[in-house]
């Protein structure tokens, strides 16, 4: 043993054998925060970490879920203490809110923006600079009853959004059923705003709400007639996810604009509504957007010990690869690569009769167009007043109770008084 411990000693002194044969240098401890991913997809996430630290011996990631409700309290709460995690999985809106605060860092140095779709690097750019890592994404698609449709006469594929809702006025006049239901309703994310940079209308220009034009008065009145006409449900405004899927699985709504995984719900609780299911892209709107576009991302917390080396962990779990793997994993979601999203597991389905599978290949067509970003976060200085106010003016408008020109110029002048105090 003496003589073992000798050698050793004699050759480190000489320089001929590393110190770390003695005693291996620490390993850097790389923690990533994933939002409620656990336990469904905890194999994914552990296969992940297992291949990430194979590959960089010198680094150890530790994976560590928590539900989505926790996820900014405590990552505030850490960066307070001056301790936070390596990677944060985050949603669009947060990464702009945290980063104006300046509490996550501009990741531009470790990241290869044109593996990404265009529109994903848009959605988390901030001021000029990337702050986070895409994920995976999220795009509508127009899932239809094909007896309904055929019953109308129509074909199912539109073209354009004003083919989309001239087909679904024909549907309500030759079977009397409700067509869609456009997304209205606040809970679900829905709201007129979306529909305004749909149809590439601004909402505020110059630090000004605008929505108010001629054009934006022209969008709502249409919808207002077609609820008069009964094109969309009566309960639009309470039409949330759950009540659209419910409303097409007893065929009381002849299509569903929604994202793919409604139908996995489908094809689960009402088999002869699925079996009678086609499929069709949402048409882009003059914004040059997909419709329902939700983008997820990881990003670096201020004041994490070795961005860079967190910055080599955030490319790897959004890789081409392991959005693939996760696209498998669920079954209902999209990479932000591009690459990834061309692979045969989404294309395969294109000309499927399965709407599962044909769901998955149109929505990965669309993916490229999907925007998740509809209003930067921060500049409204009361987000949650005045988003109030704008639904209750259209509604009342879509109601009928006042005209679209009345509840818009209200809405306005209400916004901007809220903005001059703000300056």
């Amino acid at each position: 043993m003496f003589k073992k411990t000798a050698v050793v000693s004699s050759l480190v002194a000489a320089g001929l054998l590393g110190a770390g044969a003695a005693s291996a240098a620490p390993k850097i401890q790389l923690e990533y925060w994933t939002m409620s991913m656990a336990p469904t997809f905890s194999a994914y996430f552990t296969e992940v970490t297992k291949a990430f630290n194979a590959q960089n011996p010198t680094l150890e990631a530790k994976w560590v879920d928590m539900n989505w409700d926790q996820i900014q309290p405590k990552l505030i709460a850490a960066i307070a203490s001056g301790k936070p995690p390596a990677l944060v999985n985050f949603n669009v809106p947060w990464v702009h809110e945290f980063a104006n605060q300046g509490n996550i860092l501009p990741v531009d140095a470790y990241i290869d923006a044109s593996k990404y779709q265009e529109n994903a690097i848009k959605d988390v750019t901030v001021n000029g600079k990337i702050y986070a890592f895409p994920s995976y994404n999220s795009v509508s698609i127009i899932a239809y009853n094909k007896d309904i449709l055929n019953k109308a006469g129509v074909n199912g594929q539109p073209k354009t959004y004003d083919e989309f809702i001239a087909q679904a006025r024909v549907i309500k006049q030759k079977t009397g059923l409700t067509a869609f239901s456009p997304k209205l309703a606040p809970g679900s994310g829905g709201g007129i705003t979306g529909w305004f940079v749909y149809a590439g209308l601004p909402v505020i220009k110059d630090g000004k709400a605008v929505f108010n034009s001629p054009q934006h008065v022209a969008m709502l009145n249409q919808f207002a007639q077609l609820y008069k006409e009964g094109v969309i449900p009566r309960d639009v405004f309470k039409m949330e996810f759950e009540q659209e899927i419910s409303s097409y699985n007893s065929g009381r709504l002849a299509m569903m604009t929604t994202a793919p995984q409604a139908l996995k719900r489908t094809q689960a609780d009402a088999k002869k509504i699925y079996d009678v299911t086609d499929i069709a892209p949402f048409p882009v709107g003059a914004g040059k957007i997909a419709f329902g576009g939700w983008l997820m991302d990881f990003v670096i917390p201020k004041g994490a010990a070795n961005p860079a080396e967190a910055g080599k962990l955030g490319a790897f779990i959004t890789n081409d690869a392991n959005q693939l793997a996760f696209s498998k994993a669920t079954g209902t979601t999209f990479p932000s690569t591009k690459l990834a999203a061309k692979d045969g597991f989404f294309t395969e389905g294109a000309k499927s009769a399965d709407p599962v599978l044909k769901g998955r290949a149109v929505a990965a067509g669309s993916i490229g167009d999907a925007k998740t970003l509809l209003m930067e976060p921060g500049i409204l200085p009361d987000e949650t007043t005045m988003m109030r106010v704008l639904h209750t003016e259209v509604e009342a408008a879509i109601l009928g109770r006042k005209s679209a020109q009345a509840a818009l110029d209200k809405a306005v002048a209400d916004w901007n008084k809220r903005l001059a105090q703000k300056k």
